[in-house]
């Protein structure tokens, strides 16, 4: 049985430039939606945070901005489905990522604030993404990505091509404007080669090797299907 580990932040909040707190966690789309097409395909799941902590569930993204009222009713039953889950994570420093398949991060705001600072999560990119693993980080994960160090210091995720939530998507919110770094400029600086869709809020994947990244949340669903046909495609040869 293919085995998948969500690994999920533990913030609550997102630091602002001008100090202000903004409440945040976990993106629900990109939780859910991923986790139930991976389940549906017959795969494990587990979920780890940094410490253990139980995730935050972003407000927002439950909000009527979020989506369709359609789309929020299903993420919002999945996510009670699995609510069992959520409120047990494994401590992320004590999983082996050997043991697992595929390595997958939803994102939301939460990431951006303790993800990119975070020692275990760097090293655990860093070895999923050298052992040619399946590796997928959506809309905020990428940030996820600044933690991760080869034995020389160099990024490793340097050449890459990817992609992640736009400077334009996050302006969207006004407390997005008084981020004290916007996840493209960065990306771009690091060294990763970053592209977008032509138009915000549509569905974008980048498939580089072993990495698959994903624009934004509605680009949840095409992400894990990618990853599905891929692994099954990979199973069958």
């Amino acid at each position: 049985m293919t085995k998948v580990l969500f690994v999920v932040s533990a913030a609550d909040r997102w630091t602002l430039r001008d100090g202000e707190v903004h409440p945040s966690g976990f993106w629900g789309e990109e939780l859910a939606m991923p986790h139930k097409i991976f389940t549906e395909a017959g795969w494990e799941t587990t979920v780890a945070t940094p410490g253990g902590k139980v995730p935050t569930l972003d407000r927002l993204s439950m909000s009527w901005t979020a989506g369709r009222p359609s789309k929020l009713r299903a993420v919002a039953a999945y996510l009670d489905a699995i609510d069992a889950q959520l409120k047990c994570p494994r401590v992320l420093g004590e999983i082996d990522p050997d043991a697992f398949d595929v390595v997958f991060y939803p994102g939301g705001h939460g990431p951006m604030e303790d993800l990119p600072v975070d020692p275990v999560s760097g090293a655990l990119l860093t070895r999923v993404l050298a052992s040619g693993k399946p590796l997928a980080l959506l809309c905020h994960a990428p940030a996820a990505a600044f933690a991760a160090k080869n034995e020389d210091g160099s990024w490793p995720f340097t050449g890459y091509r990817m992609t992640g939530l736009s400077n334009l998507e996050e302006k969207f919110n006004s407390f997005g404007r008084k981020a004290i770094w916007l996840l493209e400029d960065r990306l771009r600086e690091s060294g990763a080669e970053y592209s977008r869709a032509r138009l915000p809020l549509r569905p974008y994947i980048v498939v580089d090797r072993n990495l698959y990244t994903g624009q934004n949340p509605p680009s949840s669903e095409r992400l894990a299907h990618r990853i599905v046909a891929d692994v099954n495609a990979a199973a069958a040869r």
